[in-house]
């Protein structure tokens, strides 16, 4: 099973690790560190969000510049207040189980979880070691992701990339244990060890046939979603929504938008959850699409890095400063610190 997975891994690109696949176009975005003199220069890409975007910046942040009701309900919880201050906050805010938390700074589903009941609630707030968000679950059918960009001086952006997320699921056979089901799907197999550790109390439970069940709730690549492209999806309609959502703020000009519908024709129809969007350091993850060659992601990787340096420049030259080395430095550093604290108590 090693051996196998080793060669899987060496000839499908799309689990590679990140340094791996980035390695080899890595010079073109020195090239536009030197051009803009700036280690920097995608910093200045969203000047209302944190570093553009890039790395670290909280979700109560990106919230705050969303319109009313476009998103799930949300509170946010501070790791060291008293549990029962924190069943009181929550009951308050009229929330019932289950729910969602997950940490204000977090990255690529990093202790995001589904809380059914109050033992729940109760264990992840002891261990958490960070503020945390508690956030209505969205049972919307349809996830999809939109990689979004609009130039500082346009009235409509393009949509440059649009995916279906397929959350890692199995499906009951009335026979079989959900730890067998984990074993024989051809995602869940290769991550037996997160299994296990995430649903430990229940890998006896045989689910009814047909049932389906989330292994992950999480939307990303890294936790074993799959992503169906919609490209063929894009028209006016959808380009009209999101082209409303950047003017809201007037100032978000690059990055994606995690969301939840009832169908696509739907969400054209401009009704949507937000579940959150990523400013300049958001993969178009559109490149993850099971049938896109490595040299098609790779265009579509340098696409998005030319326009990413060429809305920072102009946001640069009419107000907003790139952030200085020093600045860019210690941040990273702090959200990396944070990022491997987090990765730690996952």
């Amino acid at each position: 099973m090693g051996m196998k997975f080793f060669f899987q891994k060496l000839f499908n690109w799309e689990l590679w690790p990140f340094y791996a696949l980035y390695a080899p176009i890595g010079p073109v975005w020195s090239w536009y560190c030197l051009r803009s003199g700036s280690f920097w220069f995608f910093s200045s890409s969203n000047p209302t969000i944190t570093f553009g975007g890039f790395e670290g910046e909280s979700k109560r942040e990106m919230y705050e510049q969303l319109p009313p009701n476009s998103h799930p309900k949300t509170i946010y919880i501070l790791h060291d207040l008293p549990f029962e201050e924190v069943k009181k906050k929550i009951c308050d805010a009229g929330f019932d189980y289950p729910f969602i938390v997950k940490p204000d700074v977090g990255m690529k589903g990093i202790l995001f979880r589904k809380i059914e009941n109050e033992d729940q609630l109760e264990k992840y707030h002891e261990r958490i070691p960070v503020e945390y968000i508690v956030q209505d679950l969205v049972e919307l059918p349809v996830e999809v992701s939109v990689f979004y960009c609009r130039y500082p001086t346009a009235q409509k952006g393009v949509i440059t990339g649009f995916i279906q997320k397929e959350l890692l699921e199995v499906y009951g056979d009335g026979e079989s244990t959900l730890w067998q089901l984990i074993c024989n799907h051809p995602r869940a197999k290769h991550r037996l060890e997160e299994m296990k550790h995430r649903h430990e109390h229940r890998l006896d439970r045989v689910l009814p046939p047909g049932q389906h069940f989330y292994l992950s709730y999480a939307g990303n690549h890294n936790r074993g979603a799959r992503f169906i492209d919609l490209q063929n999806e894009i028209d006016d309609r959808l380009l009209n929504v999101f082209d409303d959502l950047s003017h809201y703020t007037n100032k978000f000009y690059y990055g994606r938008y995690d969301i939840k519908c009832r169908s696509v024709e739907d969400l054209k129809a401009g009704n949507l959850s937000i579940l959150e969007f990523n400013g300049c350091g958001a993969e178009p993850n559109h490149i993850y699409d099971a049938n896109m060659k490595l040299g098609k992601a790779y265009r579509e990787i340098l696409k998005h890095w030319k326009i990413l340096y060429e809305i920072s420049k102009y946001n640069h030259e009419n107000g907003t400063p790139y952030w200085s080395f020093q600045k860019g430095r210690k941040f990273l550093r702090d959200a990396k610190r944070h990022f491997k604290m987090l990765e730690k108590f996952d």
